[in-house]
């Protein structure tokens, strides 16, 4: 009777083998549904950045508006009959008004 339920149990045992770590078992269906999770989070946050940009291209394909910002804060260009006005934090040192520097710090553009 002890033969019996030992190969029984063993038996319980060689057929739960496939079920838990084969090909198809729990831990690979675990791991592939977590990787299945991050895949969807990389795609989400992808699609949002693709949004932004399309959003982006139709902006600067349509209006002048983007491109005069572009224009302001990378480039520290003005336009004709305006005052650059340049606003630095307390303890920094003055810097010329020279391209580089309006693209670094904050500017203020008024327009008379």
């Amino acid at each position: 009777m002890r033969l019996i339920a030992l190969v029984l149990a063993t038996l319980l045992l060689l057929i739960q083998y496939p079920l838990w770590l084969g090909k198809g078992g729990w831990l690979r269906v675990w791991d592939l549904d977590k990787q299945v999770t991050q895949a969807q989070v990389k795609n989400d946050a992808l699609k949002e950045r693709n949004s932004k940009l399309d959003s982006e291209v139709q902006d600067l394909k349509t209006g002048t508006g983007a491109v005069e910002e572009r224009a302001r804060f990378e480039l520290g260009m003005i336009k004709k009959d305006e005052i650059f006005v340049q606003i630095l934090d307390a303890g920094t040192a003055i810097q010329s008004t020279s391209a580089s520097a309006a693209a670094t710090n904050k500017a203020v553009v008024e327009k008379h």
